[in-house]
């Protein structure tokens, strides 16, 4: 298994951040933070209680970072190229 392969998501060509994933493991990550922000706007609507619902997607962006940061590859920023 070359290095390309083993990060479930691969750094950005510009900028700092990752990329969408080449592996089914960072898929599954990201459906599982569009179900949960579904399931946030289903029974935490804002009009009902945005503090609730504030706390809902920043729990839910910080486990996707989270997951990024431990199975992508190492971020900084690119500038293009290799």
């Amino acid at each position: 298994m070359d290095s390309q392969n083993k990060y479930w998501f691969p750094a950005r060509s510009y900028g700092w951040g990752w990329g969408l994933p080449p592996s089914w493991q960072g898929w599954v990550v990201y459906a599982a933070y569009a179900a949960s922000l579904a399931f946030i706007f289903y029974f935490l609507p804002p009009a009902v209680d945005v503090t609730l619902f504030s706390i809902g997607i920043a729990a839910s962006t910080a486990v996707l970072v989270a997951v990024c940061w431990l199975k992508g590859e190492p971020p900084h920023w690119r500038w293009g190229g290799r």
